[in-house]
């Protein structure tokens, strides 16, 4: 059985410092909350009172997109529309039902957990943690988790949906309190959702947005894919060494001795520390064969100039069919190598198992998928009234009336994109509404957009992780609920909050030295300074 420690004395003298007391603040303070459920419901609500009162007011803001575009107003005006009305109530009440079924994270974790509960019901999961736990140097542990969650955002959403629990089950594995495992994924994965190695599905993504913003100044200028490539490299080690860091001395520590008796009983694994034996080492052997079928597969599809799922009218190998359906290639993934290891281990015969093992997955979702349904509601009515787009406006017309043309304009304007992260929790929808004021103002005082955009992505990472309009935060949290059954959204909240204090300053520090210090390019044909 996994052993816990009991609480030492170090453990009790670091509850005592200045720091874990602001966190105790920040937790009680936000489990001042209701339940998470009735928090949306009542924000929703609240939405539509907020929208009543603004439609009547007038609130409007200048459009920053130019005249003509989609979704523009005709007078250049983005008004509050009121739901306090007939046509509210009529709105309101035909897209309930589509609000939720198409609220883009539930499909992706519904699917995804498809294919994760094969492996996790056929024993899968479980050896695969215990051969990669037992035996290994904690620290190092810790390390893996925040770093393989980092490089996690290549697939999409893989790390939310498999990444998150592992790590909680990977601590757990280890007798440490698996919360902590958990928000050492959530950091790596969310808080660092920029840096990578590799470029991932968000860089063409963002670079076609600032492009578009850029030639409002300049209709000639191109914002390449790879436009943050270098410096976003080198921030994966930044962001996996601070997220270590975190986790190891604040995080954990602050946490203390994990206690069972506050868990979910299904998630606790009583093997989860036993050595492996023949029969599930023969099991993982077919599971790695399995694998590397699956990856040979894939590779088939995306890599020749023939490949299937490459784009099929430019063959752009990431603005492709292959990372816009990767939640598929993770239930293909999981499926394949759990009923792989099932088989080879006796746990899984027939289909029966596999179906059996699908129903259970599905069936512990139950708290999310009620989260959802009022999440949704919120965040609909949030884009129906124009709230999310005036409050980005407005914050984004500070930073233009501050005044500011040097190098240090950047702390504020990361400051400002992490501020509008808290209520417009998407990376692409954020940018769309920000960029068109931004770019243009920073280029006509000399900057590139290239380092602009850079410097967005700073912002839009580091507040991810404390926001519950971040669209995986209700998996997340329904996730740490069994292995902690009274945890509220202030606990989860104070749990992240450290990581989101370091990485702002860490990583916006590191972007001023990089790109005006050391003069150094933000990615390949990248300048620092716009020269019109």
């Amino acid at each position: 059985m996994t052993e816990f420690p009991t609480p030492t004395a170090q453990h009790e003298k670091g509850k005592r410092n200045a720091f874990t007391r602001f966190l105790d603040g920040v937790e009680w303070l936000g489990n001042l909350l209701p339940h998470p459920v009735t928090l949306f419901a009542l924000l929703a609500l609240g939405i539509v009172l907020l929208s009543g009162l603004m439609g009547w007011m007038g609130v409007a803001v200048e459009d920053p997109r130019p005249a003509g575009s989609p979704n523009v107003a005709e007078d250049g005006m983005i008004r509050a529309v009121s739901l306090m009305n007939g046509d509210g109530l009529r709105r309101i009440f035909t897209g309930l039902v589509d609000n939720f079924t198409s609220f883009a994270p539930l499909g992706v974790v519904l699917v995804a957990m498809l294919g994760v509960g094969v492996a996790e019901k056929s024993g899968l999961l479980s050896a695969a943690v215990r051969s990669m736990v037992l035996g290994a140097p904690p620290k190092l542990v810790t390390v893996a988790i925040v770093f393989a969650g980092i490089i996690s955002n290549t697939a999409s959403e893989v790390g939310y949906v498999v990444l998150i629990p592992l790590g909680g089950a990977i601590y757990y594995a280890l007798g440490r309190h698996p919360l902590a495992g958990m928000a050492a994924a959530f950091a790596g994965v969310s808080g660092g959702y920029s840096a990578n190695l590799l470029i991932g599905t968000i860089d063409p993504l963002l670079a076609g947005i600032t492009q578009e913003a850029a030639q409002l100044i300049d209709p000639e200028y191109t914002v390449l894919a790879t436009a943050n490539w270098y410096f976003m490299f080198v921030s994966t080690f930044l962001v996996a060494g601070i997220g270590s860091l975190v986790s190891i001395y604040i995080v954990e520590p602050k946490l203390g001795p994990y206690n069972p008796e506050k868990a979910d009983p299904d998630v606790l694994d009583e093997g989860m520390m036993q050595p492996l034996t023949d029969t599930e080492r023969k099991g993982l052997r077919w599971a790695g064969i399995t694998l590397l079928g699956v990856l040979a597969l894939m590779a088939l599809t995306l890599v020749p100039e023939w490949g299937v799922l490459r784009n099929a009218e430019t063959g752009d190998r990431m603005d492709s069919p292959f990372f816009d359906g990767f939640v598929v290639w993770i239930l293909i993934f999981f499926i394949a190598i759990g009923y792989a290891y099932g088989r080879a281990t006796g746990s899984m015969k027939t289909d029966r198992d596999v179906i059996d093992a699908m129903s259970a997955a599905l069936g512990a979702l139950g708290l999310y998928i009620v989260l959802v349904f009022f999440a949704a509601q919120f965040v609909a009515f949030f884009g129906w009234t124009n709230l999310g787009a005036i409050t980005a406006v407005t914050g984004a017309n500070f930073l233009v009336e501050s005044g500011m043309t040097g190098p240090v304009v950047f702390f504020a304007f990361i400051a400002i994109c992490a501020l509008i992260n808290l209520s417009l929790g998407s990376a692409s929808a954020q940018w769309a509404v920000t960029a068109p004021i931004f770019v243009p103002m920073l280029m006509l005082i000399g900057y590139s957009p290239e380092v602009i955009q850079a410097a967005y992505r700073i912002g839009d990472s580091t507040t991810n992780i404390i926001t519950p309009m971040m669209s995986y935060f209700g998996l997340i949290l329904a996730w740490a609920t069994r292995y902690q059954k009274d945890l509220g959204v202030g606990t989860l909240i104070a749990m992240m909050l450290p990581y989101t204090i370091f990485f702002i300053t860490a990583w916006s520090v590191f972007f001023y030295l990089w790109t005006f210090v050391f003069g150094l390019p933000v990615g390949p044909g990248s300048p620092t300074l716009y020269n019109p």
